[in-house]
């Protein structure tokens, strides 16, 4: 089947999907029987990595573990997997999150069978992203995430879960169109025959104007913004966050929010890169306002977990930042903060969970003097804050210290509110640290269950992962290093 041998890509994306199957089979009733093959199926894509890891050929340009076939010939749609440094590494986290975020979902004691299938048939969607190189099978596994995701929020989030849900669905559907719009354009356009991410790269520069690029380019870049989210497109992502139990919260920040920027490096700017470089101020000024802006919403917020939602927004403005930086440097800080926050913002909604479990609340000012009462809780928390500002010797400062070089060599003036969009990112982990764990006692918290085994199982190797990029980042670095210059020299080319 295909060009790459034994379809160690199509195993890893259809594991989930079999799972689900297995899942559906069971009774309603056996809920640790559900919950178990549910893990071992979300297991076995980290298994499947790990041994690609050991036959990935690092440094070598181009994509491995390619698969492809005919899948809708008439229309020259193909069945076309390959993976290269950046797949590689958004496949990793999306497997070890999905991983996490299903043990996380063992408090989950309410139609336990559905909760499962649709998590495994949204973890499918995920993988199937980014392992795609046709257009079309790109926006066939991009709107399966959308359906479970749904779902997930609808039925397992809190009180104005359909509202949220609905609002997620409207707009993430609407990039989805949008993008779908733009690839069939660029197939007519071209004249093409495949919607093969190389083969249409290749042709546009030659069949389509700067005129009809720039436009095309605006239409696939705000499919992907929305996703990412960027400010405006960014409203559908606090309610969702809110609303959804606290597991799906995990995915969507460290895993959904990073196929926005993973689409504007895989597909918009290598198809149109002479677009992008006209769109690179731009695309920069947003980053920022990104940052500044998200940053001073957290600041204002009452909620923990709008807090840390609106946390994931301001952090998304980097990769905007090192996108539109568009040097080697620039595109692995890119990608670096996108590694980074997974893990981060995976913790700090664990987090979110852990307090919200014992306390009932996320009304930050119920809150407060957490290290006494839950000294370990309250640490970790602490460590989750400190990477997520950005603190030397964990993950997020090295990603945010790529991205900050990266501008001040090529935009001054976007530098100094990156600097200022810092300060702010700062102060708001600070608050938010200020605000659970410091202070006196409440007295209504005195008496609170400490963390469980399995809620340590979720966080302890999320921050050996912030540890470990924060003190050695060329674990990350060697891999991205690739696939990063590539992007720029196709950048350079248009």
């Amino acid at each position: 089947m295909g060009t790459g041998g034994f379809p160690l890509l199509t195993l890893l994306i259809s594991a989930p999907a079999l799972g689900a199957v297995l899942v559906g089979l069971l009774p309603a009733g056996a809920k640790r029987a559900i919950r178990g093959v549910a893990t071992a199926a979300l297991a076995v894509p980290v298994l499947i990595l790990a041994g690609m890891l050991a036959g990935f050929r690092y440094g070598a340009p181009g994509l491995q573990f390619v698969q492809r076939v005919d899948w809708i010939p008439a229309w020259h749609i193909q069945y076309f997997l390959g993976i290269d440094g950046l797949s590689l590494v958004m496949l990793l986290l999306s497997a070890v999150i999905g991983v996490v975020a299903a043990i996380a979902s063992y408090g989950i004691d309410q139609r336990v069978k559905e909760y499962f299938v649709w998590f495994l048939l949204l973890q499918t969607g995920v993988l199937g992203v980014f392992c795609a190189q046709d257009l079309i099978l790109f926006v066939f596994f991009f709107d399966i995430v959308l359906v479970p995701m749904y779902f997930l929020i609808a039925i397992w989030g809190g009180p104005r879960r359909e509202y949220a849900a609905l609002k997620f669905l409207i707009y993430t559907f609407t990039g989805s169109v949008l993008m779908l719009v733009a690839f069939l354009a660029i197939y007519f356009l071209t004249g093409a025959r495949s919607f093969a991410i190389p083969e249409l790269a290749a042709l546009i520069p030659q069949s389509i104007g700067h005129g009809a690029q720039l436009l095309l380019f605006a239409v696939i870049f705000i499919g992907f913004a929305i996703k990412l989210p960027m400010v405006p497109f960014h409203t559908w992502l606090p309610d969702a966050h809110v609303e959804a139990p606290t597991p799906i919260s995990v995915v969507l920040a460290a895993v959904l929010l990073k196929i926005g920027g993973y689409g504007l490096l895989r597909i918009a700017e290598p198809l149109l890169p002479a677009a992008a470089h006209t769109f690179a101020p731009l695309i920069g000024a947003m980053g920022v306002v990104n940052i500044v802006y998200a940053a001073l919403a957290a600041m204002s917020q009452h909620d923990f977990k709008k807090l840390v939602a609106y946390s994931s927004v301001s952090h998304m403005g980097f990769v905007l930042l090192g996108i539109a930086v568009a040097t080697p440097l620039g595109i692995a800080g890119a990608i670096f903060v996108m590694v980074s926050h997974g893990l981060i913002s995976a913790m700090l909604f664990l987090m979110v969970g852990v307090f919200y479990d014992r306390t009932h609340t996320r009304e930050l000012s119920r809150l407060g003097g957490m290290y006494r009462t839950l000294p370990l809780a309250g640490t970790i928390l602490a460590f989750a804050a400190l990477g997520n500002l950005g603190l030397p010797a964990l993950s997020g400062f090295i990603g945010e210290f790529f991205t900050l070089a990266g501008v001040f060599g090529t935009f001054r003036v976007l530098a100094f509110w990156t600097v200022v969009g810092l300060v702010l990112v700062a102060a708001f982990n600070l608050i938010l640290m200020q605000r659970v764990v410091m202070g006196p006692v409440r007295p209504e918290w005195k008496e609170l269950a400490p963390v469980s085994v399995r809620e340590l199982v979720t966080l302890v190797p999320l921050m050996c992962g912030i540890l470990l990029l924060g003190t050695v980042p060329a674990v990350l670095v060697n891999v991205i290093n690739t696939p990063a210059a590539q992007i720029v020299a196709r950048l350079g080319g248009g």
